[in-house]
């Protein structure tokens, strides 16, 4: 399946965006150094990475259908590679949720935990016992910035990310012990479909259960400042693949947190500036309420006060 001294890289959730660039990118590598295993749900939807891989398909790349949200589904994945070896993992799978907390059912709240948070759980535990016998191997996460720092009207996803990083800070200390590397990826604003669809789904949607007020700050203030900072810093999905080639590139020596984007390094850093949290709670705050018409002017603002120093400490994706 894979030449010898090719590393077997697993990756979930690659029919589109950053999965399926990351599958492609490793796959066409120019020294051929990986064998990529990229899965998703659903493989009637594998014409999109097919076509981007062209010649690797059938060499460097291979599919499989994976479901992080069920047991049965990851073992038999893994149990079809062979002698379950896996060298890299890179959990990618991911979905996202925005608006109004009073308007989200809690069965909505489970689904985005079961897919981000159990999802990449359920990934490790059936690799990580391999890897550690081996005393080898590199798990990635792709998390965000908003598990690092909360963003008004995500707070499901954020708690999602928050509870991802959490745990890999833990089992990151153990697994350092079975020379295995672990790795969290922390993108910022990312142009994909996926999020383009998002926030045209809940343009549309009526809000049951939220009070006009916090409506109206979502559709009229927070959705058109949203827009504005995914068109000031947003990063495409080739920028995250190169960010996460380096990470692998990098090995045992590869950066516990890594942040994909300069531009949004001195968001992250008020948080730390300040253990309180009001500086960030503050800031945030006046970002959308009382700079939201100006919202292009301050972002362009943003990308002039990042300085060399904050940007020589994320992943530059060139």
């Amino acid at each position: 399946m894979s030449n010898s001294g090719q590393k077997v890289v697993l990756i979930t959730g690659c029919s589109s965006g950053i999965g399926l660039r990351m599958a492609v990118m490793l796959a066409k590598d120019e020294k051929q150094r990986y064998h990529v295993i990229a899965t998703m749900r659903d493989l009637k939807r594998k014409d999109k990475l097919v076509e981007a891989a062209g010649d690797a398909y059938g060499k460097s790349l291979s599919l499989a259908v994976l479901d992080v949200c069920t047991d049965e589904s990851v073992k038999q994945c893994i149990n079809g590679i062979k002698d379950r070896h896996v060298d890299v993992l890179i959990n990618n799978a991911g979905i996202g949720l925005v608006g109004p907390v009073e308007s989200i059912s809690i069965a909505e709240m489970k689904s985005v935990f079961e897919t981000n948070f159990f999802g990449v759980i359920r990934m490790i535990k059936e690799v990580m016992p391999d890897m550690k016998k081996r005393r080898g191997g590199h798990i990635i996460v792709v998390s965000s910035v908003m598990g690092l720092q909360g963003v008004v009207f995500n707070d499901v996803y954020a708690a999602s990310k928050f509870a991802m990083e959490g745990f890999c800070e833990c089992l990151a200390v153990q697994l350092l012990k079975f020379n295995v590397t672990m790795s969290m990826i922390e993108p910022g604003p990312v142009h994909t479909e996926f999020e383009s669809k998002m926030i045209q789904d809940v343009r549309q949607k009526e809000f049951p259960g939220a009070d006009a007020d916090t409506v109206n700050y979502f559709k009229n203030v927070y959705l058109p400042s949203s827009v504005d900072i995914f068109e000031t810093l947003g990063q495409t999905p080739d920028d995250i693949a190169r960010c996460t080639k380096k990470v692998i590139e990098q090995g045992s020596s590869a950066r516990f947190r890594n942040l994909t984007n300069p531009l949004y390094t001195p968001i992250v850093a008020l948080k730390y500036a300040d253990e309180t949290g009001g500086l960030s709670v503050h800031a945030f705050y006046h970002m959308l309420f009382n700079l939201g018409p100006l919202m292009h002017v301050s972002m362009k603002a943003m990308q002039y006060l990042t300085c060399g120093c904050l940007r020589s400490r994320t992943v530059s994706p060139n």
